[in-house]
């Protein structure tokens, strides 16, 4: 035991430890930047970049360790570069640690969800920033376990330096035995050795994943998240909302929201704002719009005008264009033939009819105001719900960060969400989310505000909290909507026009309650049955 203690403090296994650590260092390092740009150029949208990526994993996976290192330490000379031995097994560590991050890399940013992506882009986020502020937060996250498991294999693939003779703790190990005969207990005493380096790994990974938890209950302590430069919190401001929050005695709530009368305009009132809104300019128009997916085709030539301040309903079955016609509205559909108009402007090209570059087009979608919300709510899960609407202010349109998070304190009172603004997406209801996705919308003061569904992801017990909002801003503010939605009801009550879609046409539309009470055309008169009989059931329990 005294001599295996020995061997544990003999300063020459000890040496031993310090080079292996800057080999690992180096190989960490090193690949950590390889792996960067190697992962980079395999999302890249340019196609020789992500096949010269490929083929790089592929040779450098594909080859033992010992050949890389024996690679840059012999080979390397011939071409004129000599490297230390230490370098050189850094160097080749690194190169073959790099695939195995880039995939790591990669793996982290493909499973981020891709609707938070497309509410990004909705929001007028450059790919920069959603990169940074979006993407790179959630995967980094992610990521921390399988980077720690890399860094303890590349401890111990460290030990393969021996080969260029870098006197690194397996060789001196080895050295020592074959001097001493006393095998075991050398050995030993190296695999505790690196036992203890594993183990140093293990605790600093499970340390970040604490730190970096956004469910950890700090109370006011700072955590490290807050430090990331896609949080930068302003502890200050915070505990003055927080503060603010907590003198509100009466939060709204959703059951407030949903017992408040209905505001439908009686028929006297739709025929002045009907009136009205005839003498308005035109804010969105779509002309002979045709979409395929392959040999389907999603939208047939279709033809939508709408004016400054009206509400549309779209209504139709599954499958017959209405998802696809909003996201071409907000160009995050491409569409093969016809034209779209914001506010007059071809939404997603220059004055030459060329495509705009995706940097370019996010700028466009943050200048000319569409916003959106969707079936999924696509609430980004990494930040809470003051941040997913004051983000966007700040990143996008330049807010400071007390007049974002002060316009965002104003959306979340509006829809009754005072009490939960610090709370992730993970920790509010379905109806809850809906309506932070509809403060974030809301919050750049967009021209027009498409609406993709937003009840169908929600119990029947969360539709009306909703409805009532989106009832608010469609009678009260007189905000441009467009809205895909199978609430019958709903539409009569708020919509101004109705337009009934099927095979990626419409086929018929007109005053909301003219055409949902009296229907032209039989294939609209057989879906509205349909919808009503549908509603029986649940009437009757």
């Amino acid at each position: 035991m005294s001599l295996f203690l020995h061997y544990l403090s003999m300063p020459y296994l000890l040496e031993g430890i310090e080079l292996t650590l800057e080999v690992t260092a180096l190989g960490l390092g090193g690949g950590l930047i390889l792996g960067l740009i190697l992962a980079g150029m395999q999302l890249s949208r340019f196609w020789l970049l992500a096949a010269i990526a490929r083929a790089y994993t592929v040779i450098f996976r594909g080859t033992p360790l010992i050949l890389q290192m024996v690679f840059a330490y012999d080979a390397l000379p011939h071409i004129g570069i000599k490297l230390p031995a230490v370098l050189a097994a850094g160097l080749a560590l690194a190169c073959n640690e790099a695939p195995f991050i880039a995939e790591m890399l990669r793996a982290g940013v493909l499973g981020v969800d891709r609707g938070q992506v497309t509410a990004g882009q909705a929001l007028g986020m450059t790919p920069r920033i959603l990169m940074w502020r979006v993407i790179a937060p959630q995967a980094i996250r992610t990521m921390i376990p399988a980077f720690g498991n890399e860094a303890v294999s590349a401890l111990k693939n460290s030990s393969l330096a021996s080969v260029v003779a870098v006197q690194e703790l397996t060789l001196r190990s080895t050295q020592l035995a074959s001097s001493t005969f006393d095998f075991f207990s050398i050995f030993f005493a190296s695999g505790l050795l690196y036992l203890v380096l594993t183990f140093a790994i293990s605790v600093i990974q499970l340390f970040v994943e604490w730190l970096l938890d956004l469910d950890r209950a700090q109370g006011r302590e700072r955590k490290l998240a807050d430090y990331l430069p896609w949080r930068r919190v302003d502890l200050a401001t915070r505990l003055e909302l927080a503060e603010a929050t907590a003198a509100d005695p009466e939060p709204v709530a959703a059951e407030q929201l949903a017992e408040t009368p209905p505001l439908a305009l009686t028929r006297e009132e739709r025929t002045r704002r009907a009136a009205t809104i005839a003498r308005n300019n035109i804010a969105v128009e779509a002309k002979d719009l045709t979409k395929r997916y392959g040999a389907q085709k999603v939208l047939g030539g279709l033809d939508l005008t709408v004016r400054v301040g009206e509400v549309v309903a779209l209504l139709g079955p599954s499958g017959s264009g209405k998802s696809t016609l909003l996201r071409c509205i907000n160009h995050l559909e491409s569409w093969d033939a016809g034209t779209v108009r914001v506010g007059g402007r071809r939404l997603g090209f220059d004055d030459d009819g060329k495509l705009l570059s995706p940097r370019a087009m996010a700028n466009e979608r943050a200048t000319v105001g569409v916003g959106m919300v969707f079936q999924q709510f696509n609430l980004f899960a990494h930040l809470s719900a003051r941040e997913n609407i004051a983000g966007p202010l700040r990143w996008v349109h330049g807010m400071t960060r007390i007049d974002a998070d002060r316009r965002a304190a104003e959306l979340l009172e509006r829809v009754g969400l005072t009490h939960r603004a610090d709370a992730l997406p993970r920790h509010l209801s379905g109806g809850q989310q809906q309506r932070v996705a509809i403060a974030r919308a809301l919050a750049p003061n967009p021209s027009v505000l498409l609406l993709d569904e937003p009840t169908s992801a929600l119990d029947p017990e969360l539709v009306n909290e909703v409805l009532e909002v989106i009832r608010r801003l469609a009678i009260d503010d007189g905000l441009t909507m467009i809205i895909s939605t199978h609430q019958i009801r709903f539409a009569d009550e708020v919509a101004d026009r109705v337009a009934f879609l099927s095979g990626g046409v419409i086929i018929e539309e007109g005053p909301a309650h003219e055409v949902l009470t009296n229907p032209r055309n039989p294939l609209t008169a057989r879906f509205l049955s349909v919808m009503e009989a549908d509603k029986i059931p649940e009437a009757v329990r």
